[in-house]
């Protein structure tokens, strides 16, 4: 489960913050996960209940925001929202979509004490 390595990241991001700006507690947690990221969101909650118990950050809220998919298009050269890596293009049905957003996994910031 990769989930469990990303909520092990996310404990050093908030130990590294919390040593170099010298807040005591963290009463909210908020990420960006994008459509395409590959991250299972419940996964990653459990995890983080777990890897956050008795750190700054225990019991801190945890705030998700989506990020969605998009894509370039090599058929028609058109940007275009897409659901999955490797749906087809939703203007011209092209296999030729490379991701450009919604692949992205980020601590965007924490609330502190």
């Amino acid at each position: 489960m990769h989930e469990m390595s990303l909520a092990e990241g996310i404990l050093q991001i908030v130990e590294d913050a919390a040593r170099q700006q010298g807040f005591k507690r963290v009463t909210e947690v908020r990420l960006e996960i994008g459509a395409l990221s590959g991250v299972e969101v419940e996964a990653l909650s459990f995890c983080l209940d777990v890897v956050l118990k008795g750190g700054v950050a225990e019991g801190a809220r945890l705030e998700l925001e989506k990020i969605p998919g998009r894509g370039y298009c090599l058929g028609c050269g058109e940007t275009v929202p897409v659901h999955a890596l490797y749906d087809a293009c939703p203007l011209c049905g092209s296999y030729q979509v490379q991701a450009t957003g919604g692949t992205e996994m980020r601590v965007k910031d924490l609330l502190v004490e």
